[in-house]
């Protein structure tokens, strides 16, 4: 299937405005090194491969961080709580139910006794303590400890303001992941998509945008008009997405602290598809021509556009590889739509995809070892998530179903996002829904992703953005 929108499609009367629910701009952390235990020594545990960690979760303690006061003792309660969510939703790790604890746990400045936390087949163990400040401020410590060898792995303290609680715990979640994984962590990211109400044949589509885990759920649109794609901009608080506003299919930017939407680029075709350059300074997009459209990069300091493809067929969806070098997109110029990648400055495409099916959607994973795409098997009606290596090898199919699509990389590369849409549904368009789910790299632990309403085009955003 081409990925052009229809422009019929969920045309709306008024243009959408500045949105009225915006998502607040990360917060200024402050983290330092945290004193050096009483005992055992600061050390480094030997690394658990993460294959390993597929087929044996690393087991692992989080105890409630403790608090001078009630108030402290709850937030380090909810703080605890999101720590052990994130890790479980990994895969990766298994939390030890706190009904096994002999000890709630340890002073942050102290040594935990070990003793008390080898009977509960813990490996790893965190402590800490949370303590409410004046002027809305609150100071978290926290230990990360390895359990058989008695030795302490990190040590970390961070002052934020209290409203900033979740970040601090999603932080802690990715220093723990990568302390014992040693890969980088993903849980200090957000997710922006597309909401979607009301039956399939008149679908209100809004920009939205939540924290990985679901939380902090906004709508940053109001539904006028027809929203589709949005990706992040890799260093600022910004979005690219294609919008049909005034009835014209166009690439828009839009900031998210202070909801300002703007045109990219005045075409006399429609603009679909965007995704920024990996340095910020630009972004690739198609651009309708005639009964084809060609990739065009947009310069975002002049403005000015360069089209890099000009086959009379229909090239879409670029993206470019992390170190800019390479642009894959989608492309029919071989009379079936495949998977192409040229040099980022255009010329030299060389098709990279031949397993059965049309190839749509490529997006390059952040490590730059694998390009995840969506396939439709038009003789079975049924679609696929997968990846292959840049050169085409080593294909792999992650998961299947009547419609499945749109895959988005988790910023270190292990997890895949991407959305399921259901089949069944009755004449009036109910009883269908599409929503969001994840999975690893290698196809395990599949899982939805909560919404409060319909979901797709899902865009993983950069680590603490």
């Amino acid at each position: 299937m081409i990925y052009i929108p229809n422009p019929s499609v969920g045309r709306r009367r008024l243009i959408a405005g500045a949105a009225g629910l915006l998502a607040a701009a990360p917060i200024p952390v402050v983290a330092e090194a945290a004193s050096p235990p009483a005992s055992g020594g600061a050390g480094q545990s030997a690394v658990i491969d993460v294959d390993r960690a597929r087929s044996e979760p690393i087991p692992i303690a989080v105890p409630d961080l403790g608090g001078p006061d009630g108030p402290s003792a709850q937030l380090g309660h909810d703080m605890a709580s999101v720590i052990s969510a994130d890790l479980a939703r990994s895969g990766l790790f298994r939390l030890i139910n706190q009904a096994a604890f002999i000890q709630a746990g340890a002073p942050s400045a102290g040594t935990p006794n070990f003793a008390n936390w080898k009977p509960t087949g813990a490996q790893a163990l965190v402590t800490g303590s949370v303590q409410i400040l004046g002027g809305g401020q609150v100071r978290v410590e926290f230990r990360l400890w390895d359990i058989l060898p008695q030795t302490q792995i990190q040590g970390t303290a961070y002052t934020t303001t209290q409203g900033n609680w979740r970040r601090i715990a999603h932080i802690m979640a990715d220093v723990i992941y990568e302390r014992l994984l040693g890969e980088k962590g993903y849980f200090d990211t957000r997710i922006v998509y597309i909401s979607a109400t009301g039956p399939r044949d008149r679908r209100t589509k809004r920009l939205a945008i939540m924290d990985q885990d679901s939380e902090n759920n906004r709508l940053l649109t109001d539904g006028s008009w027809l929203v589709l794609t949005p990706r992040f901009h890799p260093t600022r608080d910004e979005i690219a997405f294609m919008s049909y506003a005034n009835n014209r299919p166009r690439v828009y930017l839009f900031n998210l602290s202070s909801g300002r939407q703007s045109l990219l680029g005045d075409f006399a075709g429609m603009t679909f598809a965007p995704r920024f350059s990996p340095d910020g300074s630009g972004v690739v997009m198609a651009v309708a021509n005639g009964g084809g459209s060609d990739i065009v990069a947009m310069d975002l300091g002049s403005r000015s556009p360069r089209r890099l493809t000009d086959s009379g067929s229909i090239d879409v969806s670029p993206c470019f590889s992390p170190d800019g070098s390479q642009i894959a997109f989608a492309s029919d110029r071989g009379g079936d739509q495949q998977i192409y990648v040229m040099g980022a400055g255009g010329g030299g495409a060389k098709r990279i995809s031949f397993g059965n099916g049309r190839y749509a959607t490529p997006v390059w994973s952040p490590r730059g070892d694998l390009i995840a795409f969506t396939r439709y098997a038009g003789d079975t009606s049924n679609f696929a998530i997968g990846v292959m290596h840049p050169d085409g090898s080593g294909e792999r199919i992650l998961s299947e179903g009547w419609l499945v699509e749109g895959p988005t990389f988790a910023p270190n590369g292990r997890v895949l996002m991407f959305w399921r849409e259901t089949r069944s549904q009755d004449a009036r368009g109910r009883g269908f829904s599409s929503r969001l789910v994840s999975v690893d790299i290698t196809g395990f632990n599949e899982r939805p992703v909560e919404t409060p309403t319909d979901a797709s085009d899902p865009a993983w955003s950069p680590l603490g953005t």
